[in-house]
């Protein structure tokens, strides 16, 4: 389950630069429930998902998107409000 999208500077770099968006997920979740979850929730195709743990002890899953600007185009279509709701 995607508890919120994990937004940093270097996070949003990424977005624009390589296609990809980072979420922080929950820790027993695999690459294929996470896949299933964003390309039902967004309506997009997912190319590859990296998943890796936190410092802090959680669990972040960085998506690659298989059509050019997707990242972006999801990332601003949120408003703060929004991602705030999911913190």
């Amino acid at each position: 389950m995607i508890q919120h999208p994990y937004v940093t500077e270097k996070a949003t770099l990424m977005a624009e630069k390589d296609n990809v968006l980072q979420f922080i997920v929950d820790t027993n979740d695999t690459k294929t429930t996470v896949k299933r979850e964003i390309e039902s929730l967004f309506k997009v195709k997912v190319e590859r998902i990296n998943m890796m743990m936190t410092m802090k002890g959680k669990k972040k899953a960085i998506v690659s998107f298989a059509e050019a600007n997707t990242a972006t185009e999801l990332a601003q279509g949120w408003e703060y409000s929004e991602v705030r709701k999911w913190t």
